[in-house]
């Protein structure tokens, strides 16, 4: 089971700014590689900007259920409105602010 920093306030990875029952899952932040339960958390605690996952390393396990414990990669995640191995539900109004943590779509350099 992943280390979840932060202000988390129960063992299902609910913290002081996101705590309904949906609330059920950690982020691993790019830039330290380090699980939050949210951004919030992330700003509070790590000591440095959060870098979001570029959309050509979505296949890398980052997304953690905190009822289960399992862990997901950041394309499965963002496909899936709960926990394929327990079926734990996720908040769907994390989708409003996942540019947070993730950049989906492949940004093109100017020529």
């Amino acid at each position: 089971m992943p280390r979840v920093l932060g202000s988390p306030v129960d063992d299902q990875t609910r913290c002081v700014h996101y705590r309904t029952p949906l609330d059920v899952v950690a982020i691993k932040f790019r830039c330290c590689l380090q699980y939050y339960p949210c951004h919030l958390c992330h700003q509070e605690s790590a000591g440095h900007s959060a870098v979001q996952w570029p959309a050509d390393e979505h296949h890398i396990t980052a997304v953690h259920c905190g009822v289960c414990n399992s862990e997901l990669s950041i394309r499965d995640y963002l496909a899936v409105n709960g926990c394929p191995r327990c079926a734990a539900e996720f908040n769907p109004g994390c989708r409003l602010h996942s540019q947070l943590y993730f950049i989906t779509e492949t940004r093109q350099e100017n020529a």
